[in-house]
């Protein structure tokens, strides 16, 4: 989103298939690993060599806000399963095989968002970034966006698991300024309010 102010918001980009979030635990899932995905995979990514597999980035085009992470989990599936008809022998999964697929899975993801957020800021003339969702808690996401030339904002790690906090505080602005949704609203709520 671009966000002039909390009543100036405009959709610039949104996902076109899995989210990074949904991404993070259905590979999570693929691997055992339990949900939520990423708290876990996070944890295992700082063990890992992050050159170790090379999964795709998928940018969509050179202009594209967009994103798409769908590709990137299908390759770690046919990374650790196979490749459906190619009866390749797949040798067994060691801890630290593990620990290099979760650590170039989330370098994947990493890049991806970086990429994405520097076209952004191009586009929008931003001149800082807010991040919110449950992935806002990554540690290679964080160290990533560190490395910007614009101030990057995070929540604390204690809001960062639940986008509750978030919709209450953005229905409180709302409120106050007398928007309100009629009671047909679906559950794609940024629909109503964004331009």
């Amino acid at each position: 989103y671009r966000v002039g102010s909390w009543l100036d918001v405009e959709l610039i980009g949104s996902t076109i298939d899995d989210a990074v979030g949904e991404a993070y635990d259905k590979v999570a899932a693929l691997l055992g690993l339990g949900y939520p995905g990423g708290p876990i995979l996070d944890k295992l990514a700082e063990q890992g060599d992050p050159n170790a597999v090379e999964f795709p980035r998928t940018l969509l085009g050179r202009d594209s806000l967009d994103f798409s992470f769908s590709g990137l989990k299908t390759a770690v599936l046919y990374h650790v399963r196979g490749v459906p008809g190619q009866n390749k022998p797949i040798a067994p999964m060691t801890d630290q095989h593990l620990r290099d697929v979760c650590a170039s899975f989330q370098a994947a993801c990493v890049e991806v968002i970086t990429k994405k957020l520097r076209r952004a800021l191009k586009r929008a003339g931003g001149r800082s970034v807010i991040i919110g969702g449950g992935v806002s808690a990554n540690r290679g996401l964080r160290a990533a966006l560190a490395q910007f030339d614009v101030p990057v904002y995070f929540p604390k790690l204690a809001y960062c698991t639940d986008n509750a906090a978030m919709s209450a505080g953005l229905a409180d602005v709302h409120y106050r300024a007398g928007r309100f949704a009629s009671l047909d609203l679906d559950a794609i709520t940024y629909s109503t309010f964004v331009r």
